[in-house]
């Protein structure tokens, strides 16, 4: 068993130069899945489905690593397949869309279903990459953002339908805003025969320290540590707190209850005992080396808030929210009634965010190659229902919101290859210039 813990800090390991840096842009390809160039017979074609795709957008940050190499564990990573076509639901000032046209002669279609059949009147793509976040979209009363991801969804499923074939696709982050809607697009890829992907980049990311959870422990509690807005970033965390336990003893059984808390109260509950305050402490030490959590040096202050997960098993689970880092995504946990902390903060490389989404694409791609997602969708299925039930909660605060329909149990899957394990920051370090356009590896 002790194989299975890396509980160790990894080295900085050397500083390599940009002359390096262009250098290695130079050198040969590997394929997602580790495969050589000269294994892939029939690269997949796939057809791109986003809501904007503006700097920084997650339509830019995911789609750049799918038009050219790009850098995963420290390797120029071909991307294996091939996008041939794009929808753009929307095109606001500055989206990229036009100089991606330009660029890549890409054609862009007035409709999803064109944009599947590139053109004609059946199915022509083997992959389908849909991307249903940022853009102009109205929020409901409880203020979660009305993605057309259901609709993406259900459009894309009837191109499939027609032409009595299905393909891959894959779902930015969570599946809806509402639990039915999300309920209902795995059930049908489930009849269908759909292989389905979604989820978030945040669990891919590179741990420091380098921990690693044996499968099959006693999770007694854990908590998430985010430092962004209520929903967006609170998925991120409640699915980086899932990513992390679900192997535990047991496996999967489901969410009980859901609880909201913020301000004062969410330390009112630490102190009552409903949730470990020493946990939150260790996990911003893995970061900050520091155990900051009201405030923290150098960031204006937010409330806090918190979701209180409590799983079917007894497992306790937290997701807080400490400052206003965007890239802060902690974790920390106590397992088989010990009382030894393992705590970790997963690091996202420079550029912000930007560059987590290297390995988001990395087995993004290898689900498309393969038609086999590398981590199970339920996952994020239980997510979405469980992040629907937080923003419910959010309008009775301190009262535990019970979630009989989150019963579900899925078998976790060992995607350690899909991890951006560190090499990558060997090579891409803070002093490399971040790009404003797509980021072309080697051509900086």
């Amino acid at each position: 068993m002790d194989s299975w813990f890396r509980d160790i800090e990894p080295g900085e390991g050397s500083r390599i130069s940009r002359r390096h840096l262009l250098a290695l842009g130079t050198g040969a390809l590997l394929l997602p899945g580790g495969l050589a160039s000269a294994d892939q017979k029939r690269r997949p074609r796939v057809a791109a489905i986003y809501t904007i795709c503006t700097h920084r957008s997650h339509g830019h940050v995911i789609l750049e690593n799918f038009l050219g190499p790009y850098l995963f564990n420290g390797k120029k990573t071909d991307p294996g397949v091939d996008v041939v076509s794009i929808y753009a639901d929307q095109q606001p000032a500055g989206d990229m869309t036009p100089a991606i046209l330009k660029e890549y002669g890409l054609p862009v279609f007035k409709s999803i279903d064109e944009a599947l059949c590139v053109g004609g009147k059946d199915l022509a793509v083997d992959a389908v990459l849909s991307i249903g976040e940022h853009g102009s979209y109205p929020r409901t009363k409880l203020g979660q953002t009305m993605y057309p991801r259901k609709r993406f969804f259900d459009e894309i499923v009837e191109t499939m339908k027609r032409s009595h074939r299905f393909v891959p696709v894959f779902n930015d982050k969570h599946l809806s805003y509402r639990w039915d809607e999300g309920l209902a697009m795995y059930q049908t890829a489930k009849q269908l025969g759909i292989p389905f992907m979604a989820g978030s980049s945040v669990p891919l990311a590179t741990r420091r320290p380098a921990l690693e959870l044996p499968p099959g422990q006693v999770i007694d509690e854990a908590v998430a540590i985010h430092g962004g807005p209520l929903e967006s970033y609170g998925f991120h965390g409640l699915e980086l707190l899932q990513s992390m336990i679900e192997s535990r003893k047991g496996g999967e059984t489901g969410i009980a209850s859901v609880e909201f808390l913020e301000g004062e109260e969410v330390w009112n509950a630490a102190k009552a005992g409903r949730w470990s305050i020493d946990l939150a402490k260790q996990a911003m030490i893995a970061e900050l080396g520091e155990p900051h959590l009201r405030t923290v040096p150098n960031e204006e202050p937010d409330p806090n808030h918190a979701f209180l997960v409590n799983y079917r098993d007894g497992t306790r689970g937290v997701v807080l929210r400490v400052g206003r880092d965007s890239t802060r995504w902690n974790f920390a946990c106590r397992m088989n009634g010990q009382p030894k902390i393992h705590a970790t903060a997963f690091y996202v490389g420079p550029w912000e965010n930007r560059n987590l989404f290297k390995a988001l694409s990395h087995a993004i791609q290898h689900h498309f190659i393969h038609g086999a997602a590398p981590y199970p969708v339920e996952r994020t299925l239980l997510v979405t229902g469980a992040l629907e039930a937080a923003m419910r909660a959010t309008q009775q605060p301190g009262q535990p919101l019970h979630t009989p329909h989150l019963e579900m149990s899925y078998k976790p899957l060992d995607y350690r290859a899909m991890r951006e394990m560190g090499e990558t920051w060997k090579i891409l370090t803070p002093d490399v210039p971040q790009p404003s356009g797509i980021h072309r590896f080697g051509k900086e």
